[in-house]
């Protein structure tokens, strides 16, 4: 086996015919479609995935996921994932719950992971099973249920068993990344990068 390191790769953008990554924990540089660069090459990519060749493996990754491939043994669950701050100073992602990929906002002033219902039933959880609450937020008084999650999926980082609140209605636009999972997670803010690494 060749003792060469791991090439790590993660998508931090997504258009179609481009791709924005980190390769190596570098600085975010573009791939067109064709382009290769440090071994990694964009085979195609549009607003949801890029399909990438990384020492000559396919690997097909959503927003915010990562992947080390290469000479050592692969390891695609748990690697250290890089978020970079939007114009208002938000780190936004996607996250996948039984297969649906949801967008979601790290919120650390959320006591738990929060979904709207129509998230919920997206990504298939039965919450009207779960313990009904009312709820205070900035729109008011909201009712609430409260669920656990088998498995939760950011980027390469498996959390399960995450507690999380399904509101009735349209609030969270987006999914809210609470305490719930953030706990489970070291966060280190560098300006406008955050990394969140499993810890063990």
């Amino acid at each position: 086996m060749s003792a060469q390191a791991d090439t790590q790769v993660n998508v931090v953008g997504l258009f179609s015919g481009k791709a924005l990554v980190t390769i190596n924990g570098g600085a975010p540089q573009t791939l067109s479609v064709g382009q290769t660069k440090n071994g990694v090459k964009l085979v195609s990519a549009d607003s949801q995935q890029a399909t990438l060749m990384i020492e000559g493996k396919t690997k097909v990754l959503g927003m915010g996921q990562g992947v080390s491939a290469g000479g050592g043994a692969e390891s695609t669950q748990n690697q250290p994932l890089n978020l970079y701050a939007d114009s208002a100073g938000h780190f936004f992602g996607n996250l996948t719950v039984n297969g649906a990929s949801l967008k979601y906002v790290v919120d650390t002033g959320a006591t738990a992971v929060a979904f709207n219902s129509a998230d919920a039933k997206r990504a298939n959880i039965d919450y009207l099973k779960g313990e009904k609450s009312v709820a205070s937020t900035a729109n008011g008084q909201v009712v609430a249920y409260r669920v656990k999650i088998n498995t939760l999926r950011i980027g390469s980082i498996v959390l399960n068993n995450v507690d999380a609140a399904v509101i009735e209605g349209g609030f969270p636009e987006v999914v809210l990344l609470g305490m719930t999972a953030l706990n489970r997670l070291e966060m280190k803010r560098d300006n406008t990068v955050m990394t969140l690494t499993k810890k063990y």
